[in-house]
């Protein structure tokens, strides 16, 4: 769809123009909004990716997760099936990079978590609505596994990721909140 293309190069370039204080703030900012929302407080199993800037800085979060005793799966790619497989990561060295400079969990030091057992799903993306829709990269991974889980969903977004209107298809499936630097948004749930 050619307005998505359009909308994630805008967004991809807004966020390449933030120098790293202004990064580590914002995300720091977005994650104390995190920690003292109820998704997270009673959350024991969060999903969350592994963050690549100019995403919002989950590795700060995972780490206070762990400090928080709470149980952290990050997703496996399945590339075939474009499928996500989350796997439960006890220390940072249980990662390896793979396509793209991106960290996924290295599958034969790291088990496997079922859907039912994840609390709350931190769900990436470039750029959110208000109604809870986003742009994702473009895998359609999240919409998949989206569509069967039962559980709390969220999303992290600097306030210039936040858009009017994100083009939508009838297989997206919306998060329940945003948390950003400057508001929590709830969208249902």
């Amino acid at each position: 769809m050619e307005a998505k293309k359009e909308l994630r190069k805008k967004i991809r370039k807004e966020l390449s123009a933030l120098n790293m204080p202004q990064y580590e703030h914002l995300s720091y900012q977005i994650a104390q909004r995190l920690y003292q929302d109820e998704y997270w407080k009673r959350a024991s199993t969060i999903a969350i990716t592994m963050s690549k800037a100019p995403e919002v800085d989950t590795w700060q979060m995972i780490r206070k997760a762990w400090e928080q005793g709470k149980k952290i799966v990050v997703p496996k790619c399945e590339p075939k099936s474009r499928a996500l497989d989350f796997r439960e990561l006890t220390q940072f060295s249980q990662l390896e990079s793979v396509y793209y400079g991106l960290f996924e969990p290295i599958v034969s030091e790291t088990i496997k978590v079922k859907p039912e057992e994840i609390d709350l799903v931190i769900v990436p993306g470039l750029a959110f609505s208000k109604t809870g829709y986003r742009l994702g990269f473009g895998g359609g991974y999240y919409d998949r596994f989206l569509a069967n889980y039962q559980g709390n969903t969220l999303s992290l977004a600097f306030e210039s990721q936040l858009v009017p209107g994100i083009p939508t298809e009838a297989h997206d499936i919306p998060v329940r909140k945003i948390i950003s630097n400057i508001e929590v948004i709830k969208v249902g749930g």
